[in-house]
């Protein structure tokens, strides 16, 4: 039979290497899970709102690239008396998860970032936030010069209805411009394998013989 003996120099050697390997390992998992929630809170569009780059961080969470150079900020005050309309665009708020009857009679933060993407020639598309004590509180996009307000929830459909329309517009051209070129392509092959007219001979009344 084989018996190990150790000391208790040796015992302690081996304690404290597998502490210090414990600690390690938990350095490295700590490291990884402080890592990944610093990744999940900036992505999240539920963040603090400190910065115009929070801004930028807050409106790409659901898709929408700012210009960061167009980011302004001003302060307005819920109205604590609503009336249908102001109920009503507080259910456009509500696509961004968001909610304003909380905040009656409080003045915000209103923040404005320009959307080049959902821009163009006529109007020009601004991401608007709204922040309470640096916490996002209403969310919407604002057409101007029009003033035509939009939720988030449409402005998203809209976007994945204008790229699945391009993606078909793309196809149905190139299916329409390979018709032509296959076309080109049989009446050279026609050409090529057809003797030239004028190289045919030609009977008494002037027309060409095989």
């Amino acid at each position: 039979m084989f018996v190990l003996t150790l000391n208790r120099a040796r015992l302690r050697q081996i304690g404290v290497g597998a502490m210090c390997c414990a600690v390690v390992v938990c350095s490295a998992l700590l490291g990884r899970y402080i890592s990944t929630r610093t990744v999940e809170t900036a992505a999240s569009p539920g963040g603090r709102i400190e910065s115009a780059q929070d801004i930028q961080t807050w409106f790409t969470g659901y898709g929408l690239e700012v210009d960061g150079a167009s980011i302004t900020a001003d302060k307005v005050k819920i109205p604590r008396k609503w009336d249908d309309s102001f109920s009503a665009f507080n259910e456009v708020v509500a696509q961004s998860g968001l909610d304003l009857s909380r905040y009656k009679g409080k003045t915000v933060e209103k923040w404005q970032a320009l959307i080049p993407s959902a821009s163009n020639g006529q109007e020009s598309c601004y991401g608007v936030l709204l922040v309470y004590k640096k916490k996002p509180v209403g969310a919407y996009l604002l057409a101007k010069p029009s003033g035509v307000v939009t939720g988030l929830g449409d402005a998203q459909a809209a976007m994945a209805d204008a790229q699945q329309e391009a993606a078909a517009a793309a196809a149905s051209q190139e299916a329409a411009a390979s018709v032509p070129a296959e076309a080109a392509a049989q009446l050279q092959e026609a050409q090529e394998s057809t003797a030239p007219y004028i190289d045919l001979p030609l009977d008494a009344n002037g027309y060409p013989v095989e």
